[in-house]
């Protein structure tokens, strides 16, 4: 059936710098490709230049270029879309139900995944926010910003222009957080209430900018979705002379011409990089990537604290259950025997295993036993010290959740890392993976339902929903979304803290490779 379409000067807006036209698809109004600053690299976001006449915004913009090349892999449970590269990568993306000034609808930003070196707001097909602003009547935005090199170098002590390049891609998120609360309004959207949220690395997005005090007042709630992972951002290494030196002497610069690479064509200045920081971090050397504490972005707060106003703003915080489960899944689990499961449990977790079959079981009564291969705990140990931190300031609530469905693939697959994004976003229509008839459309709905009503209200109270009570340092009250939702107590902290004691690894953080699904 064919979607109705409109692109005219009714869907024509007036920013603070100049007229935008997007278009309206079935009634949602989308804007792609906004450009919110402009910066020079490794130096601090300016806003954009005002213009004369219409400018389309009918294309998404560049997305931020990568230091390796993506290589398609594990779409059916993630799928990607790819999009041009360039550093000039400040854009925004829009849908909103409404171009009324007066419409003051909730307004959700998108902070996209892939760490602080990747990923781009339409990377994952379910990144889209057509459904979410329909169904939700929200104003829903996206946005790309620096990554890698480009945002997260520390230079500063090369020369004034360049005094915080080491948190470049936050200072440009922080641009466009002052580009929504300037323009929102005109496209229908509440500058006074706007909920951050974010998966993996856009999780981190979340509470770098929660404690980063340009940021205050830019943004008034956060959901954090596998934000939260021990020794990713490391706070003590900030000298940025090894790298920079090492990146000169490879291009075949002097030492202290800084400036030359500025001008430098970014895969060559990825290659020379490439080459040289894995000896510089053997030897435990800053080699960037990652946000870096200084005035602008305080630290983490768990190391830290919390920021008096990052204690005042509500927070949704989980994991998935399985966040590292992307390889074969144990295809033929409901066939077998305990004993067998047992087998399989004891070559992963050898002498712990016995303590832990009975924590399982309780934590997770409904799930086969076979999944305690998959309990992740590289989200969930951190993310537990967050919310008993978090919540024990009672300036605003802080809200826990674990997304917990199985998946109708390899005879039952544990929740991945990514996988509830489709549910968040509403659109499990865009992902095949998902669909159980009569399971997964409840469970969107529930899953959404929360997200929406948490930015509505700061409490992710749905009608379909079992209350949903805030935590305390001594309560964590986890919403378990699953073919049956429910709020759980302390439920797995016993099992999680079993399983830290065998020492996991972190595992290889990707999909699984062709060989692996050959073994399979």
């Amino acid at each position: 059936m064919a979607r109705q379409f409109l692109c005219s000067d009714a869907t024509t807006v007036a920013t603070t710098k100049g007229k935008l036209r997007g278009c309206q698809q079935d009634g949602t109004y989308i804007f792609q490709g906004i450009k919110y600053a402009d910066a020079k690299r490794f130096q601090m976001p300016q806003p954009v230049k005002a213009w004369e006449g219409v400018k389309d915004a009918m294309s998404y913009g560049y997305v931020c270029p990568l230091l390796d090349q993506d290589v398609p892999n594990g779409e059916i449970m993630v799928p990607h879309r790819y999009w041009p590269m360039n550093e000039n990568c400040q854009y925004l993306n829009i849908w909103t139900q409404s171009l009324d000034k007066g419409a003051k609808k909730p307004v959700m930003v998108w902070l996209h995944g892939g760490g602080f070196a990747a990923g781009s707001s339409i990377e994952q097909v379910a990144y889209d926010g057509e459904n979410m602003s329909k169904y939700g009547d929200v104003v829903v935005v996206s946005l790309n910003h620096r990554l890698n090199i480009l945002g997260y170098m520390n230079l500063s002590g090369y020369s004034e222009k360049y005094a915080n390049s080491g948190n470049a891609g936050n200072a440009d998120m922080v641009a466009a957080l002052r580009w929504i609360h300037e323009n929102i309004e005109q496209f229908g959207g509440d500058p006074e209430n706007v909920t951050l949220f974010g998966q993996s690395g856009g999780g981190m997005k979340v509470w770098t900018l929660m404690q980063t005090p340009e940021a205050d007042g830019l943004f008034h709630k956060g959901i954090i979705q596998s934000g939260l992972l021990d020794g990713f951002i490391d706070s003590e290494k900030t000298d940025g002379t090894a790298i920079v030196e090492a990146l000169l002497t490879e291009l075949g610069f002097d030492e202290g011409d800084v400036e030359k690479l500025e001008d430098v064509p970014y895969y060559e200045l990825a290659a020379a990089y490439h080459k040289v920081s894995p000896k510089l971090a053997a030897a435990g050397e800053y080699i960037g990537g990652n946000p870096m504490p200084n005035e602008f972005y305080v630290g983490d707060p768990r190391e830290v604290g919390f920021t008096d106003h990052a204690k005042t703003i509500p927070v949704m915080v989980g994991t998935a259950f399985g966040e590292f489960a992307f390889g074969p899944g144990v295809t033929n689990k409901y066939e077998l025997e305990e004993a067998q499961i047992i087998k399989l449990l004891t070559e992963k977790y050898g002498e712990y295993t016995e303590d832990m079959i009975p924590l399982f079981k309780k934590a997770y009564p409904d799930k086969n036993l076979s999944d305690l291969l998959f309990v992740d705990t590289f989200f969930r140990k951190p993310t537990i010290d967050f919310i008993a931190k978090k919540a024990a300031h009672s300036e605003a609530p802080t809200y826990s959740y674990m997304f917990a469905y199985e998946f109708p693939i390899d005879g039952g697959k544990p929740a991945w890392h990514c996988s509830e994004i489709p549910f968040v976003f509403h659109n499990t229509d865009k992902v095949i993976v998902c669909n159980i008839p009569g399971v997964s459309d409840r469970l969107e709905e529930c899953v959404f339902g929360a997200w929406v009503q948490f930015a509505r209200y700061g409490r992710p109270d749905y009608i379909g929903l079992p209350q949903w009570p805030a935590c305390t340092p001594e309560d964590e009250a986890t919403m378990i979304f699953d073919r049956t939702c429910e709020i759980r107590h302390n439920y797995d902290h016993a099992l999680i803290e079993q399983i830290m004691k065998t020492n996991p690894q972190l595992p290889f953080f990707g999909a699984p490779s062709e060989d692996e699904i050959m073994l399979h």
